[in-house]
């Protein structure tokens, strides 16, 4: 009975260390490589709402996740609050600060239950500076975060409210890896006001008038995408206008 509990617990850790096994900044590493990056991860669990990390706090962990979402969000003095960015399982947060030793910029925030690996900067930048073609994978990462970044700045400077909530719900739709059959997003109608930066009375306002022509449903704590192709059209329409 021992033996076996103890060949389920490695079995179920091994399936948590999948996350860094398949994320495609690790899984080129040799075998050897990977399974001493594994024994670094700490794997934590999260209730929602819990506090991950807070802007200003140094950065001393990359984390991965698991299963559930983590937001990245900003606040102002007033209250008012930006979400950046929603971390799906299989992704890596919190990279920038551990490379560059400097504070971390925004506050992560479970956003569901989560699970989540924890490794320490203490352990991870020898390991990066020993596995040489992690050096440009990371560059390659953080290209992407800036590309990503001036795409979201372009969205909410030149796009009206129509495009840039179209444009949202169809990067949910690729981000959660949503269900082709139900098409469900789980985000609420205030955290898609924090993401495109309009209030929640236009975002309720505008998914209504799309509700009425049956492109998406309501649901609590969810849209539903009856019909992504107007939407894409939106978004698509966006995009030549640049």
């Amino acid at each position: 009975m021992t033996v076996d509990k103890k060949a389920s617990s490695r079995t179920a850790g091994s399936g948590k260390l999948s996350v860094l096994r398949q994320h495609p900044i690790f899984c080129d590493l040799e075998p050897d490589a990977l399974d001493q990056l594994c024994r670094y991860a700490k794997p934590t669990t999260l209730k929602r709402g819990a506090t991950i990390f807070s802007k200003g706090d140094p950065g001393s962990s990359l984390y991965a996740v698991i299963s559930g979402t983590v937001k990245i969000s900003v606040s102002s003095p007033d209250g008012r609050n930006a979400i950046l960015n929603l971390i799906s399982a299989g992704e890596i947060f919190g990279e920038v600060a551990v490379l560059d030793g400097r504070e971390r910029t925004a506050d992560a925030t479970a956003n569901t239950n989560c699970e989540i690996l924890v490794i320490d900067r203490r352990e991870f930048l020898p390991f990066v500076k020993s596995q040489p073609v992690l050096s440009m994978k990371f560059i390659e990462l953080l290209c992407d975060r800036l590309r990503w970044t001036s795409d979201q700045v372009e969205q909410v400077i030149l796009q009206d409210l129509p495009r840039r909530l179209a444009s949202a719900l169809l990067g949910l739709t690729e981000k959660q890896k949503v269900d082709s059959a139900s098409r469900t997003i789980a985000i609420t109608q205030q955290e898609i006001s924090e993401m495109v930066g309009m209030t929640r009375e236009s975002i309720n306002k505008q998914l209504r008038a799309w509700a009425a022509r049956d492109w998406v449903r309501l649901e609590h704590g969810a849209i539903v995408l009856l019909n992504p192709e107007p939407l894409r059209g939106l978004a698509e329409a966006a995009q030549d206008d640049e």
